[in-house]
């Protein structure tokens, strides 16, 4: 996301590193460029010609012209006015009331249904919730079989009542969460035109009857400045507590969520990062604006490694590596906790410093971690716990049961041989990092 902004900012930021000090004439080649960028963004004029004259004036002042490294500080201060611009602080979902009723509103085709499984999915991983889905989609063909695949895919239950007044069901699904102990309903509602009267009547009416803690509004980021114009029509019919940006993994561009707040004062609560039951993250405007900068988003990538490894086993690795004990068993072990990460090119763009390092563009293909798969399932168990005994017959054997050749089961090993040699410098204390 924010591929082709992020990449002229740093552009900007590169020259102006260069400059022993910043005067009016140099921080204006900067910051036309810096206009340029977020104009191509897709970001609203307005919100450009005021976030420019801000940073204009902060970086011509005192704090600046006595530094003596201006272009760490005037970095400082276009990270610090990106933060403002996308929220300031992160704008947490109410989850504190029993049961806590949300509502999700929204244009057609904005992945709204997908959306309301994945945060349902979320609040039950993050939160230790256990949602109800509600169905009041009633006029889109197969809307509610879709919830409910996704609800069955989720192990999350769905109440429907199949094309029944959507206040109905609503008001007959809280009585049924209640009597059931969900303690988070989510209401999934028809996709509209917010210039639809007759179905912003209706939500309306479902808000009258489900009084919900959080109305969020699902925006495609691929609408862009027509955003805005979505969010004010909603907004001026429901009390709108948020918005969820989808799709912004597929959108280079992303200047809807660099214009959304500051016009309409909506906060983004959560965003779309990939088309999986779990890609849906809470909004975070600092760590955004990082990965933007190119300053990497550790945080991020820490929090998604803790949610999906499995500690114990992690730490039971650590301790073999230090005991020189780790074999192919828990190489393979890694390697499927490393997988539940997602495409590793993507953490990989949350380093700080990726771009610099060439590093944005690496492609990983999935295949090869797929083939080493292989290679070690095709082995015994006793040949994974003692690699020393995998001689030429053994190496055909397993070649020919993972469907690759002699070369690649050697290279593995020798790969594998490599690393333990790698983990037993560390722990002695030899070894040396390369730069």
């Amino acid at each position: 996301m924010f591929e082709s902004l992020g990449d002229r900012l740093q552009n900007a930021i590169d020259k102006i590193k260069g400059y022993g000090k910043i005067s009016e004439e140099n921080i204006g080649e900067v910051t036309r460029e810096i206009r340029l960028a977020l104009l191509e963004a897709d970001v609203n004029y307005k919100v450009v010609k005021e976030f420019i004259a801000s940073v204009k004036e902060k970086a011509l002042g005192e704090e600046v012209a006595k530094s003596l490294k201006p272009g760490e500080v005037f970095v400082k201060i276009l990270k610090d006015e990106l933060v403002t611009l996308l929220g300031g602080e992160k704008s947490d979902l109410v989850v504190s009331y029993n049961p806590t009723i949300l509502m999700l509103v929204g244009l057609q085709g904005s992945g709204k249904t997908t959306t309301i499984a994945k945060l349902a999915n979320l609040l039950r991983k993050k939160y230790k919730k256990n949602p109800l889905l509600v169905a009041c989609d009633v006029y889109r063909p197969a809307a509610i079989d879709q919830l409910k695949q996704l609800g069955k895919e989720l192990n999350i239950k769905v109440y429907e009542e199949g094309k029944e007044k959507p206040e109905i069901i609503v008001q007959n699904a809280l009585t049924y969460a209640k009597e059931n102990h969900f303690d988070y309903i989510l209401i999934d509602t028809a996709g509209r035109l917010h210039i639809d009267e007759e179905l912003m009547d209706e939500l309306k009416r479902i808000n009258e009857v489900a009084s919900p803690h959080e109305i969020l509004l699902v925006v495609d980021s691929m609408t862009g400045q027509d955003a805005i114009h979505v969010i004010e029509g909603f907004n001026a019919a429901l009390p709108l507590t948020g918005a969820i940006l989808t799709k912004l993994d597929g959108d280079t561009r992303g200047g809807a969520a660099l214009s959304i707040r500051h016009l309409t004062n909506i906060p983004i609560k959560f965003i779309g990062v990939s088309e999986k039951l779990d890609g849906l993250a809470e909004f975070y405007p600092e760590r955004m604006a990082t990965r933007i900068l190119g300053m990497g988003d550790l945080m991020s990538m820490i929090e998604k490694a803790e949610a999906v490894i499995d500690e114990k086993e992690a730490i039971a690795s650590a301790k073999k590596m230090q005991t020189g004990k780790f074999d192919l068993e828990d190489f393979l072990s890694q390697l499927n906790q490393i997988k539940k990460l997602g495409p590793l090119e993507n953490l990989i763009k949350m380093l700080p410093g990726a771009k610099k390092m060439g590093l944005t563009n690496v492609k990983i293909n999935p295949k090869d971690m797929a083939h080493i798969e292989a290679i070690i399932l095709s082995m015994t168990p006793y040949e994974r716990r003692h690699p020393e005994v995998l001689k030429a017959s053994r190496k055909q054997r397993i070649a020919k049961g993972s469907g690759r050749s002699v070369e690649e089961v050697n290279r593995l090993l020798k790969q594998f041989e490599e690393m333990k040699k790698m983990m037993k410098m560390m722990k002695n204390g030899n070894f040396k990092m390369p730069f």
